[in-house]
C-alpha cells in the first residue's frame, strides 16, 4: 500500500503525521477539526504552512510528468529573478528571500517574522522584488514566484490573509500595509510568471527546507 502523510491543520495536536491512526488520535472528538491525507511528504508539508481551505477541494495524489509533459512547459527564463518564502507551521516564524534565477545569488532577504503565513512571505517577497526591480532601473525583467495565491494577491494588490492581527503580528501587518501602498501607487511592467515546479523542480529561491 503506498504510504500517505496526514496533514491535521485544526485538532488536538496540529502538524504532518505519517499513519491514520496517528492523524485519527488526534481528530477524534475534537470539533471542527480538519484534516487531509496527502501522497507525498513535500506536498504535505507544503500543504500544512497554508490552510486547509486553501486545500480542502484539491487533488492530493502526486503527479509525475512525463518526458512529454515536461517539454511542454518549455524550460524556465533564465535572465529573471526568483522568489520564495519559508514558514515553520502556521503560523509561524516567517522569512522570504529572492535570488537570480540564473545563477542563484541572493538579492535580498528579509526575516525572519515571528508569526506569519507562507502565502503572506509570498505576497511580500513578490512586491519586493518589484521594488528591487524598480530601483535597479530594470521594468521589463520578469520575476518568478510558485504561488498562485500570492500571484493572485498582488495583482489585486491585496494581502487576503486571514491572519489575525495582535501583538506577535503587528509587524507584519505594517510592511503588509505599506507593501499594499506600494502596488497602489507604482505601476509596474515586470511579467509576474509561476514557476512550474513539477516540470523544473524547486524554484531557485527555495530554502531548501523541505
Amino acid at each position: 500500500m503506498a504510504k500517505k502523510y496526514y496533514v491535521v491543520w485544526e485538532g488536538k495536536n496540529r502538524g504532518v503525521f505519517t499513519s491514520w491512526s496517528v492523524c485519527k488520535k488526534n481528530i477524534d472528538g475534537y470539533s471542527g477539526a480538519k484534516y487531509k491525507s496527502f501522497a507525498d511528504k513535500k506536498m504535505a508539508e507544503k500543504a500544512f504552512r497554508g490552510t486547509y481551505d486553501e486545500h480542502k477541494g484539491l487533488s492530493t495524489k502526486k503527479k509525475e510528468l512525463t518526458a512529454q509533459e515536461k517539454k511542454a512547459y518549455g524550460k524556465p527564463i533564465l535572465d529573471t529573478i526568483a522568489v520564495d518564502a519559508a514558514c515553520s507551521g502556521n503560523p509561524g516564524k516567517m522569512e522570504y528571500r529572492g535570488v537570480a534565477t540564473s545563477t542563484g545569488t541572493q538579492l535580498f532577504i528579509q526575516g525572519p517574522y515571528k508569526s506569519g503565513t507562507n502565502n503572506i512571505g509570498e505576497f511580500l517577497a513578490l512586491v519586493h522584488g518589484l521594488a528591487w526591480l524598480q530601483q535597479k532601473k530594470q521594468p521589463n525583467l520578469p520575476i518568478y514566484s510558485d504561488s498562485r495565491i500570492a500571484i493572485s494577491w498582488v495583482k489585486q494588490r491585496k494581502c487576503k490573509t486571514k491572519l489575525p492581527l495582535n501583538k506577535n503580528t503587528e509587524v507584519l501587518f505594517d510592511l503588509i500595509k505599506r507593501a499594499e501602498l506600494w502596488l497602489k501607487k507604482n505601476p509596474y511592467q515586470n511579467p509576474i510568471l509561476k514557476w512550474e515546479t513539477k516540470a523544473w523542480g524547486e524554484i531557485p529561491a527555495d530554502f531548501g527546507r523541505k
